[in-house]
């Protein structure tokens, strides 16, 4: 169990953030952090900062020094949090799928050798990932997934095809879920890195209702992927999948402010809809909504936080399914007040009858529709809640 930090350090430890991020950060990038699946800024300042903050090690603040981060303890990184927000910086490689996922889990699970070669460069802010988990025909029974790795001596051969792949458009590499098995479901997946710049990738980025591509289709025709990116056991890429499902179901602090995010939802909502004869918001039946929404947010934060101390050291729990259902209708009940509050001026796709908060509001609430199915359903959660948390018996069948 690692010490606590006495006051004195962990205040001298603040005044050291809080000055280098006075020296360091841009302020004109407050609040313009790149969403999920896109691309990087063109502004050279975000280059310039994300160089910064990871050759200090402070993208990955707790990773041990030996592989890049910042060897900083869990206090001192929340006090690094808390400074950053006080200036409007954000991690930009924070909510990455390198830092929020693989890392993490290639420091659980990976080889010395393999550790070596990845998470420096994770660190570094150099390599961006994607996740290569679902199919076509195996999405919420994600066990049944057919893209093969053959074995051939030195290397494996893949063939197959994945979808919804995050930024994949974008990615330096995959870790991907392959069978290597075909006669067994569970036992029969292997956990594999996968060179996206090998010749047989091809990447097809989707068109979302929200007019922005975050997910792509992801092809492998007779990619070579040499031995040593296997991560675990042959055949046992099940349980290292599994275990890399709960750090990206763990609610993350860095993640990327929404655009709508920029100011508290309730003084959006006053803007629209005004206040009544004792200064609240007119409407009264969403006065009262809004309000268990801001409970419900709290409580949420305080669960969270609460999870992550009981956790410990050793990692996220089943307790990420809950956090993650949570979380993920909180944000639909969010942009559905905002549309609400907003009226007709709140569901304008162009034209200049509509602010850039408008236009971002009707876009956050479609591609909000997502978050109940993707990092495992809201009924995938459920499921994990009822078996691993609650204790309940399986359907007969």
């Amino acid at each position: 169990m690692q010490a606590t930090l006495a006051p004195s350090k962990i205040e001298g430890f603040r005044q050291e953030a809080r000055g280098w991020l006075r020296e360091t950060f841009p302020a004109h990038l407050g609040g313009r952090a790149p969403q999920s699946g896109e691309g990087d800024p063109q502004d050279p300042a975000f280059a310039a900062w994300r160089a910064a903050l990871c050759a200090k090690g402070w993208g990955t603040p707790t990773w041990p020094e030996a592989y890049g981060g910042g060897g900083l303890s869990p206090a001192e990184a929340r006090v690094l949090r808390e400074e950053m927000r006080k200036v409007g910086a954000w991690n930009p490689i924070g909510y990455s799928m390198g830092v929020r996922m693989l890392g993490p889990t290639l420091l659980e699970y990976g080889t010395e050798a393999q550790k070596q070669a990845h998470i420096p460069p994770i660190a570094r802010g150099e390599t961006r990932w994607c996740q290569g988990y679902s199919e076509p025909n195996a999405g919420s029974d994600l066990a049944s997934l057919q893209t093969k790795a053959e074995d051939r001596g030195d290397h494996f051969l893949v063939n197959g095809q994945k979808t919804w792949t995050s930024g994949a458009q974008y990615a330096d590499w995959c870790f991907c879920l392959v069978r290597t098995d075909p006669t067994r479901k569970h036992d029969g997946i292997s956990f594999l890195l996968i060179d996206m710049r090998s010749p047989g990738v091809e990447v097809r980025p989707i068109r979302l209702i929200s007019g922005r591509s975050p997910f792509c289709e992801t092809f492998f025709t007779d990619v070579k992927t040499p031995k040593e990116n296997l991560v675990g056991p042959l055949n046992g890429g099940w349980t290292v999948g599994k275990r890399l499902l709960q750090y990206e179901r763990q609610r993350s602090e860095d993640a990327p402010p929404r655009a709508t995010e920029k100011r508290p939802i309730e003084e959006v909502v006053l803007d629209y809809l005004g206040r009544d004869d004792q200064g609240r918001l007119a409407d009264a039946d969403l006065r009262l909504r809004l309000a268990r929404h801001a409970m419900d947010r709290q409580a949420f934060a305080l669960t969270m936080n609460r999870a992550a101390a009981e956790a410990g050291a050793g990692g996220p729990t089943a307790a990420t399914s809950i956090l993650k259902n949570v979380s993920s209708l909180l944000v639909q009940e969010r942009a559905e007040l905002l549309v609400e509050a907003m009226g007709h001026q709140g569901l304008g796709w162009e034209g200049d009858a509509f602010g850039v908060d408008e236009l971002a509001c009707v876009r956050e609430w479609l591609s909000g529709k997502a978050n109940t199915i993707f990092a495992g359903s809201y009924e995938i959660q459920n499921n994990i809640i009822a078996k691993r948390i609650l204790g309940l018996p399986s359907p007969i069948e």
